[in-house]
């Protein structure tokens, strides 16, 4: 745990080697990342944190001043505890929300990064800024359904969410107790749609990242999820677009072992360039 005048902020690690700060999502904590980690065997030191509202992090933000750089801030803590006192390089990977929170990160350049892995944000203002209003209107549809049913006292309105992007089925397919945890959260994550809305993504935001950057996407996610990441790697110099093979976009669950191969890969390429 970081002890922050702002609040409390999840934070462990485990393993040795190059640092990787892994960014959950929505609805979860840094425990969302243990399959992926597992899958790595050691060969790096792997830090893990919570998004604001989640696990011990504590919530920033309100319903008026929904600021992604409210969640870029707890994160960029986060990287400097991991860097420590050697300043070691870190490279920081973020699923879903966690994904635009770390992309959110390096537009910010307050902390050096040696690379960044997205794996597909919900990024919907690159569509609306690069002029794909049919895929635009596909996300604000959802969200505006989703929002209405909570709004209603519907306590599973969160799985419209879900659903949109697992696939009809999805929420119903998980354990009781992770969707306990999601119906728990919902108010976190309906703040959460409001910061990624906040979160301007235009051409010229994005060709200003410097980060060598690797962007995920799952081969059965939904089009506009797909879009909207190709769109970010892109617009971002240099950046490398990947698909998981057979997955949608709660990838770090379903194709753990994937995701570490190609996150892994990744890294050594970076590294031996490096070198």
């Amino acid at each position: 745990m970081i002890d922050d005048p702002r609040g409390a902020i999840d934070y462990d690690e485990t393993g040795d080697g190059p640092v990787i700060v892994f960014v959950p999502g929505s609805c979860s904590t840094g425990a969302a990342w243990r399959p992926v980690i597992a899958s790595l065997g050691g060969r790096f030191r792997c830090v893990t944190t919570s998004l604001l509202g989640y696990g011990g992090s504590t919530e920033r933000r309100t319903a008026a001043n929904p600021s992604i750089a409210r969640e870029a801030e707890m994160v960029e803590a986060v990287v400097r505890r991991a860097a420590g006192a050697r300043n070691a390089p870190v490279h920081l990977v973020g699923h879903s929300f966690g994904g635009l929170v770390s992309l959110a990160v390096a537009m910010r350049d307050e902390v050096e990064l040696a690379s960044l892995t997205i794996a597909e944000a919900p990024a919907p203002d690159v569509l609306r800024t690069c002029g794909e209003p049919q895929l635009y209107r596909a996300f604000h549809d959802m969200t505006d359904r989703y929002f209405a049913a909570h709004q209603r006292g519907d306590a599973n309105a969160i799985e419209a969410m879900v659903d949109f992007y697992g696939g009809a089925g999805t929420f119903a397919s998980w354990p009781p107790r992770v969707r306990a945890y999601a119906v728990e959260t919902t108010p976190v994550n309906i703040l959460d749609w409001a910061s990624a809305y906040d979160c301007v993504l235009s051409r010229g935001v994005l060709e200003a990242v410097t980060v060598p950057t690797l962007v995920l996407w799952g081969e059965h996610s939904h089009p506009a999820a797909q879009r909207a990441n190709e769109l970010l790697a892109t617009h971002i110099p240099d950046a490398m677009l990947t698909t998981v093979t057979g997955a949608s976009h709660f990838m770090i669950a379903t194709h753990a072992a994937d995701v570490a191969r190609i996150v892994a890969r990744h890294l050594a390429d970076l590294m031996a360039e490096a070198a």
